[in-house]
């Protein structure tokens, strides 16, 4: 199960107890801010995309939206995500508990620059009713194959 695989990620890291397991679904933004008791924004969301030098998963805040003309700027190429039946052979995890951890080899993760007004966010942990609670340093050090930071949602999030 993609949540005993983030919890082994962890495990080294000594974060694996932060992990919550909630009863109700966190697989969207605004099930994740209830089950966590957060406004929606803090929800880190994970989104998959193809490039042409593969799967690339970028991390932004649950209220932003991508703005296609930066995507394109930043990545050279029009945004495509990654179909929901390919998501979880490409990236590791299943819609609704993607996360930029414990990720399938070769899988780049970059972080959006709308998550940087927050103290703490909260990614999913491969599973449809799991977070974590991150600050943003924890977000890019636990993040697997991070790249960098980028700028590509729309500023009206």
């Amino acid at each position: 199960m993609s949540i005993e695989k983030v919890r082994a990620y962890f495990e080294p890291y000594g974060i694996s107890p932060r992990i919550r397991e909630m009863e109700l679904s966190s697989a969207t933004v605004e099930l994740a801010a209830l089950a966590v008791g957060v406004e929606g924004a803090r929800i880190a969301k994970t989104l998959s995309f193809l490039t042409k030098q593969g799967p690339i998963l970028v991390v932004v805040a649950g209220d932003a939206k991508v703005d296609n003309s930066k995507y394109k700027h930043t990545f050279g190429q029009k945004a495509s995500m990654i179909k929901f039946d390919d998501v979880e052979a490409l990236i590791g995890h299943a819609v609704g508990g993607v996360c930029p951890f414990a990720i399938n080899d070769g899988v780049k993760t970059y972080l959006d620059e709308s998550l940087k007004r927050f103290a703490t966010v909260f990614p999913a942990c491969g599973s449809g009713n799991s977070a974590i609670e991150l600050t943003i340093p924890e977000l890019e050090r636990y993040a697997q194959n991070f790249e960098g930071w980028v700028n590509v949602t729309k500023e009206d999030a």
